[in-house]
Formats: structure tokens, C-alpha cells, sequence
């Protein structure tokens, strides 16, 4: 009988310690808490028809951001004066749980009822849909003057650090003649020309007031193609905006140095 329970106690120890040794798996996942179908964005102008939009995620529980064309913000509802009429696409993107997704919104703007931030009359005209054009404060041929030229690289503060003076001493660019336009008909658009009589070549642009930085894609500004003066990304700090000068600088130029580009109205 002793016996017994000597094994039973045995048993039992050997059982309490191979339990205690079993690994305890605690798998936790994600999961989606709706689908694409289930989020919903809205869209809320101030006045009808207007330009003042505030954009909202109302489904709870989704994280993300918004694109509103101008920028990005990192909230679940933005307001903004928006400059262009016509229909704008907004889109949303965020994670579902589980995975990432994107949805847009439509909104139809039919009037500029509240002011734009001065840089964009500054860029584009009052008329902004007609737009604006700029040329070259300078040349075409080398005169002496600082309109296209390698700077410091690094950042807006070395745009006027003068390296090397380009177009004012001996070698603008190929398109120094040339013109190049802003406008808001329909789109945030931009026209390259290469020349006085050449065909434009359409892209597109994105003004950053708050950051001061100017994104052109689909084609180049006046000299950014060039060698030296290259910036294939397109994306350039506004050093000065007014109604009568434009000087772009792009802090990581061809040569590994900056690149300063001086422009004025036509």
C-alpha cells in the first residue's frame, strides 16, 4: 500500500513537471475590423460649391492619412482652401487591421470663394486660370549677371553661396530663351518651353506653401535639365516668391553640388 502511493507521488511529480515545461504559445494576430466597402470618407464644403473643403474619415477605428493634392495630412480630418476648380479627387489611405488600403472621394469645386495664400497669385497670376509666365531674369547670352548658377549644396541657406557663375560667365543652359508657365485652368499645370517659338510640353506642379518647396513633374523647369544645373526629382526650395521674382534652388544638384535658378516674369 506504502508502496503505491510512493509511485502515485511519483507519477504525479513527473506529470507537474513536464506541464511546467510545456511551452504556453500565445498567438495573436490581426484582423481587419471592416472592408474597403465598410469606410466612410466625407467631404464638406463651407459654402456651396466653394473652395473651402473639410475632409473626414467618419468609420472609427481606421488609422491613415490624407492626400489632398497639396500635402499630406496625418489627421483623420483636414480643412484647406483649395485653388483649383473643377472636380478634385481626395484619397485616403490607412490600414483596415490587417491590411493597408485606399480610397478616394470626389468633390466639385465651382468657385474660389475664399483667397488663396498670396504665394499662389504670387506664382500664377489673380487670373488663375490664365496663369502666369516666367522667364529667365537674365541673359540668354552671358552678361555677367547671377540667373543660373552652381551653389552650395546642402540646404536653402547656400542658395546665394555662389560657386560657380554658369550663365553669367560663359555657358548658360541650351534653353536659356525659353519660358516656362503656371496656371490653374482646370489643373495645377505646367508648360515648358524650350525656346521663344517652341511647343510647350505639358506636366503638372505642387506648390508647398507651408514648406516653401516647389514639385514639378512630367517635364523640367527652365535649365533643370541641363548638365549642372540636372534635378531629375523635380522638387526644388522656393528661396524668394513675389509678384516680380521666383529663385528656385536645388540642394542636390548634378556634381554633387547646389543649383540656384533666377527667374522673373515675362
Amino acid at each position: 500500500m506504502k508502496f503505491n502511493k510512493i509511485i502515485s507521488l511519483i507519477i504525479v511529480s513527473f506529470l507537474l513537471v513536464f506541464s511546467a515545461c510545456d511551452s504556453i504559445v500565445d498567438e495573436e494576430y490581426l484582423e481587419n475590423t471592416t472592408d474597403v466597402a465598410g469606410v466612410e470618407l466625407s467631404a464638406t464644403q463651407s459654402t456651396p460649391g466653394g473652395n473651402e473643403i473639410t475632409l473626414d474619415l467618419v468609420t472609427p477605428g481606421i488609422n491613415g492619412y490624407w492626400d489632398y493634392n497639396l500635402g499630406k495630412a496625418l489627421t483623420d480630418k483636414v480643412t484647406f482652401i483649395y485653388p483649383i476648380p473643377g472636380t478634385a479627387t481626395f484619397t485616403f489611405t490607412g490600414t483596415l487591421g490587417a491590411e493597408f488600403f485606399s480610397k478616394t472621394i470626389d468633390v466639385q469645386i465651382d468657385q474660389l470663394d475664399h483667397a488663396l495664400d498670396q504665394d499662389w497669385y504670387d506664382l500664377v497670376s489673380e487670373d488663375t486660370a490664365g496663369g502666369k509666365t516666367w522667364v529667365f531674369d537674365g541673359g540668354p547670352a552671358p552678361d555677367g549677371k547671377m540667373w543660373w548658377f552652381m551653389s552650395a549644396p546642402g540646404g536653402p541657406e547656400n542658395a546665394w553661396s555662389l560657386w560657380w557663375n554658369a550663365a553669367g560667365d560663359c555657358c548658360p543652359p541650351v534653353d536659356a530663351a525659353g519660358k516656362m508657365k503656371f496656371d490653374l485652368n482646370g489643373a495645377a499645370n505646367f508648360t515648358y518651353y524650350s525656346g521663344p517659338d517652341a511647343s510647350g510640353t505639358l506636366g503638372s506642379f505642387v506648390l508647398d506653401v507651408a514648406n516653401k518647396k516647389l514639385q514639378v513633374n512630367g517635364t523640367n523647369i527652365l535649365g533643370g535639365a541641363t548638365e549642372g544645373g540636372d534635378n531629375p526629382s523635380g522638387l526644388y526650395d522656393i528661396i524668394s516668391l513675389t509678384e516680380d521674382e521666383l529663385v528656385l534652388y536645388a540642394p542636390n544638384a548634378a556634381w554633387a553640388t547646389g543649383w540656384t535658378y533666377v527667374f522673373r516674369p515675362e
